[in-house]
């Protein structure tokens, strides 16, 4: 009778239930991971950048919140690569260009002297489009009428 008692074998992890997203290599955290961890033991370094494209065995995958709460043990330095891809957080130069342009945009504009076009050269016309204008708004005709 060549017929085991066990029955016919199974797959430990049933495919249906394997995921192509990577998983965080933290114990009992199950959420995907977005970075990945390499320690370089010859320098004392634990450099953490983004998701490498293939699961290595010397690296440890992150999740987002296991990334940003990393230390390193004492003596060591972590080394944070920047995501070129993501998007990069806004700097207070970027916040002041900003307020720069708003400013730039709430100005007055120069009005030419005479209204009836009877100005100068320099004067600047206005947009055969635009209606009305206050402060930085314009309101525009619609380009159908």
């Amino acid at each position: 009778m060549g017929e085991s008692r066990r029955g016919p074998l199974k797959s430990a992890v049933p495919s249906n239930v394997v995921s192509p997203v990577r998983r965080c290599s933290r114990t009992a955290c199950g959420r995907p991971a977005v970075a990945t961890l390499t320690y370089v033991y010859a320098d004392s370094t634990a450099v953490l950048g983004p998701l490498a494209t293939y699961a290595e065995p010397h690296c440890y995958d992150l999740c987002a919140e296991h990334s940003e709460r990393l230390t390193a043990p004492r003596g060591w330095e972590v080394v944070r690569l920047l995501d070129s891809s993501a998007p990069a957080r806004p700097s207070g130069d970027d916040l002041e260009a900003l307020a720069n342009a708003v400013r730039e945009a709430a100005r007055p504009q120069e009005r030419a002297a005479g209204a009836g076009g009877g100005g100068m050269g320099g004067a600047r016309t206005a947009d055969p489009m635009e209606v009305a204008r206050r402060g930085h708004l314009r309101v525009l005709r619609s380009p159908d009428n």
